[in-house]
């Protein structure tokens, strides 16, 4: 560890290459947490089977690789399979566990999350596996710094799919129908607005996000049946960082995650990334009791 952070300080261009890593991983993070804070905040449901439908929508972008379709070019059919995938959930799933306690939607979301985990084990194998993108590497500062070149894709393509879900949520009548069902749902009932459907739009439009963050993630590392805890814990960190209905706050958060991880990766090692993950969350949670218990005691 000493030896590392002595790297660090005697070549600062290193930190410019854990800054684009982290960049281009933070902005894959925000796609899914995003996707976990619309679906948190609209159904009051916490999908603990955010991370497995990421990794659904690497695997559906791996088996239409095989038959000649680009990764990126993927990202279209896999995003309107995993709608329609979100939607058959919501139906047969989420449908009859949102009226219910935190329990049984937690019971229920964590079962369908080994589900899904145990179906991907048995279609594709336990093997870790790959999208080949096709694209080189990009140099700078005479070779010390090398950065993938689908890595800035998928920051780019990240930033588009943000400033459209952003452009969508407000300006479009089903947004507004979303953000409406989010702040009062039975207000929004009383104005006319099918609260059913609209639980039923914001699944479905979480489950294509994140096909798209699946496709990315199978591109940039690899995809694994039971990686997908992984990606639900960092969703989960993510969004108790930032809170419900807040996009910046939800880009941000992830971003300084991605930061923060290649740092911790590079220093500590990569064995203790995702500790370093479930110690934010642990740490975030602490940190927001206490700041509850002190406005409690304001209050008395």
């Amino acid at each position: 560890m000493l030896d590392n952070l002595h790297i660090l300080a005697a070549q600062p261009v290193f930190h410019i290459q854990l800054l684009l890593n982290g960049l281009s991983v933070g902005a894959v993070f925000a796609l899914s947490a995003y996707g976990l804070a619309l679906v948190w905040g609209v159904t009051s449901v916490k999908n603990l089977a955010q991370g497995d439908l990421v990794m659904l929508g690497g695997y559906l972008a791996y088996e239409l690789s095989k038959h000649g379709v680009h990764p990126v070019a993927a990202m279209v059919p896999v995003a309107a399979i995993m709608f329609g995938f979100g939607w058959i959930l919501y139906k047969l799933v989420i449908r009859r566990v949102i009226q219910l306690d935190l329990f049984t939607s937690l019971l229920a979301t964590f079962g369908l999350a080994i589900t899904l985990q145990q179906l991907l084990n048995l279609i594709f194998g336990p093997e870790v596996r790959t999208v080949r993108s096709g694209l080189g590497r990009l140099e700078m500062f005479g070779g010390m710094v090398d950065i993938t070149q689908i890595r800035l894709v998928a920051l780019g393509l990240c930033v588009l799919l943000a400033v459209g879900m952003v452009l969508f949520m407000r300006r479009s009548r089903i947004g507004q129908a979303i953000r409406a069902t989010a702040q009062d749902p039975r207000a929004a009932r009383v104005l006319g607005v099918n609260t059913d459907l609209v639980y039923a739009l914001t699944f479905s439009i979480n489950a294509a996000i994140c096909g798209a963050a699946g496709v990315l993630i199978a591109m940039i590392w690899v995809i694994q049946p039971f990686y997908g805890i992984a990606y639900s814990v960092r969703a989960f960190v993510i969004v108790t960082a930032a809170g419900l209905g807040n996009l910046p706050a939800v880009i941000a958060a992830a971003l300084g995650l991605g930061v923060i991880e290649q740092y911790s990766g590079f220093v500590l090692g990569a064995q203790f990334q995702q500790a370093t993950v479930v110690g934010l969350l642990l740490a975030i949670l602490i940190w927001r009791q206490m700041a509850l218990m002190r406005h409690r005691k304001a209050l008395q």
